[in-house]
């Protein structure tokens, strides 16, 4: 297997709830006690995508999905852990040496109405990126290279003049797209770029996001919650529970025979015509909290298989006979 363009290592991100020091500082039995809590987002994810490929990044709210997304463009900085690009280390790279990479990279958020400034025009908004990274471009360069990145995602250059509020959900959508394209990046990172629009634009952003990868060779990371969308869209898909991966393998593999219990669940939950699919797996208790993480398996409380080593031990990713990466203790001994 080659080199993947994008690595992720042993990544943990934490968000500090304690605040000052005065505010850690308690009176407790006598005694001065300093109290620090955190929001553990993300615990220990190891993650590779491969040049060309889409990988899907799935779970419920809260699980993590879009801290990874940022912490992989450098807008947050993680607390542990190594994200290294096409061989090079990256999350400890001062601004400048960043540079180079944050064309390579590029980002398409979640909601159109807020990710476009609205004091600028479309013109403003996809010349801004070009200028910034092709500083030397004359304007005729950048001219037609806003034309060429207009036109790949259905827009009429001649809106150019116009602002953001004067179009629909799906048209803003389509200039972030046209806006992470002007740039020629390799490595997009999605998240959730659909859930905001409407069912019958959903379709065509995610056809143009597919075209956008065959011809021009983008390598995807894509967060979404849809598994409809991750069946059709993703080459691979990452399951994630609670800031951990649960299991990873190719989109067919993991559709046909997921491993985990949670990922069982997930894909239980798909409405479906069949008369004969399989019940809808009902999950006990509820989420815990990312401050006070559980000891052992972060799933345990919920799973149906869970034991005492489960409660204990934390799960590795393990690969099994049908090719899927499961961190489960159940399905490492054969109980499940």
């Amino acid at each position: 297997m080659t080199s993947p363009l994008v690595s992720i290592r042993g990544l943990e991100k934490r968000f500090d709830l304690s605040g000052s020091l005065l505010e850690q500082i308690t009176f407790e039995g006598g005694r001065f006690r300093r109290k620090k809590e955190a929001v553990h987002a993300i615990n220990g994810v190891d993650l590779e995508v491969q040049r060309g490929e889409a990988l899907c990044v799935v779970g419920e709210s809260g699980c993590g999905k879009s801290t990874i997304a940022r912490t992989v463009m450098g807008l947050l900085s993680p607390s542990a852990g190594e994200i290294h690009y096409d061989g090079q280390r990256i999350d400890n790279l001062e601004r400048k040496a960043s540079l180079p990479y944050r064309r390579k990279m590029q980002m398409i958020f979640q909601n159109p109405y807020a990710s476009l400034n609205p004091r600028m025009t479309i013109q403003q908004t996809l010349e801004e990126p070009i200028r910034f990274h092709h500083p030397d471009w004359s304007p005729i360069q950048v001219r037609d290279k806003i034309h060429e990145v207009m036109h790949s995602v259905g827009i009429d250059p001649d809106w150019g003049s116009r602002f953001g509020h004067e179009f629909s959900g799906g048209q803003r959508q389509r200039i972030a797209i046209a806006r992470a394209l002007a740039v020629d990046p390799e490595f997009i990172v999605a998240d959730e770029p659909i859930s905001a629009l409407d069912v019958s634009i959903q379709a065509q952003v995610l056809n143009l996001l597919m075209d956008a990868q065959e011809s021009r060779g983008l390598t995807y990371l894509f967060i979404t919650h849809d598994l409809a969308v991750v069946e059709h869209f993703g080459t691979r898909v990452a399951v994630m529970y609670l800031g951990r991966v649960c299991e990873l393998a190719d989109t067919k593999t993991l559709f046909a025979t997921p491993r985990h219990p949670y990922t069982q669940a997930l894909l239980s939950a798909i409405p479906k015509l069949e008369d004969d699919r399989p019940n809808h797996i009902r999950l006990k208790g509820e989420v815990p909290t990312p401050v006070n993480l559980p000891s052992g398996c972060v799933f345990h409380g919920r799973c149906p298989y869970a034991n005492e080593r489960c409660r204990q031990e934390v799960p590795g990713l393990i690969t099994t006979d049908g090719g899927n990466q499961v961190a489960c203790h159940a399905v490492e001994e054969g109980r499940l």
